[in-house]
């Protein structure tokens, strides 16, 4: 390889985008040059163990006997935040290098990346008494308190967006300080430390639709509605990430026979097709703008990898 800095691949896209497969297909074109390689899990519903169905996880036969980390590490009880995530992918990835091995990075979760590789804001921890409070409140009555208490954030967030007013309210109470001066000073990131070789995959937006909705039917097939029986039987927070997976609820309120089973497909087909546009939007929007982006059936990986695969 030219230059000093250890590799990481990535390969990242849209959910049903096959960018897993792609993942595979060069781990295997680098031992063939004999150089090993491992993939690594970037996607925030892949980490839980307890939906191996329902966010399409990796199985043997696909992994084709390449390694695979970070997938299906996290029990569900216990929700995986970004920081954690990103210090777990740290250590995969520093193993690997101390081995020669080419990590290869695949996913769909733009957060994770950006976190990976840029770092992350230095937020003290919150008050546990703090969070408690603000936890407690109704959205109108958080959302007022963060119109007084930290205005820019209010300005920029949804009257209706939950999860960041309260947030953002935690952090100014906790700190003293508005969140938008600690996101303003991201650390910890290894973007400078490595050498990336990136590639973005962006389908036909109708293809990709298309093999969402035969995605979402496939899965309750092959186990998506005993997955969410098995999680219902753990009467789980249903705030926890594990709960609020795409498939569990609509899965669930069918079990509870408040919709039909066409309904259920329906509504999880709309939720699958409506994340994967987010994704979309993200991956041709927000990575840096000489990342490559591809359609899956536009390329040579070769080409694309071309300085990981020199012998």
């Amino acid at each position: 390889m030219d230059g000093t800095l250890a590799p990481l691949a990535l390969i990242a896209g849209p959910t049903a985008s096959g960018k897993s497969d792609l993942a595979v297909q060069l781990a295997i074109r680098l031992n063939e040059v004999g150089r090993e390689a491992a993939v690594i899990n970037c996607d925030s519903a892949q980490v839980y163990r307890d939906l191996r169905v329902l966010s399409a996880r990796p199985d043997e036969d696909e992994m084709a006997g390449v390694p695979h980390f970070l997938f299906g590490e996290w029990d569900g009880a216990k929700a995986c935040s970004t920081a954690e995530w990103a210090n777990a992918a740290k250590g995969v990835i520093a193993d690997c290098h101390s081995r020669g091995v080419v990590p290869i990075l695949v996913g769909g979760t733009g957060l994770y990346m950006r976190t990976l590789l840029d770092g992350i804001s230095p937020i003290p921890p919150i008050k546990p008494e703090i969070r408690a409070v603000i936890r407690a409140l109704d959205q109108s009555d958080a959302r007022t308190a963060l119109e007084n208490e930290d205005p820019s954030a209010a300005a920029r967030l949804a009257p209706a967006d939950t999860a960041r007013t309260a947030r953002a309210l935690e952090v100014v109470r906790s700190t003293g300080k508005p969140i938008s001066f600690w996101q303003g000073k991201p650390a910890g990131g290894i973007g400078s430390s490595v050498e990336l070789n990136s590639l973005i995959l962006l389908p036909n937006r109708e293809e990709l639709y298309r093999k969402c909705d035969l995605r979402f039917e496939l899965m309750l097939e092959y186990g998506a509605v005993e997955e969410v029986e098995a999680l219902l039987s753990r009467d789980l927070n249903p705030e926890l990430p594990v709960m609020r997976a795409i498939g569990v609820r609509e899965i669930a309120a069918w079990l509870k026979g408040e919709v039909s089973r066409d309904e259920m497909i329906h509504s999880g087909q709309q939720s699958t097709r409506q994340y994967a546009k987010r994704q979309f939007t993200w991956f041709r929007n927000q990575p840096p703008e000489d990342w490559p982006r591809m359609a899956p059936d536009k390329f040579d990986i070769g080409n694309i990898f071309e300085r990981l695969l020199r012998k």
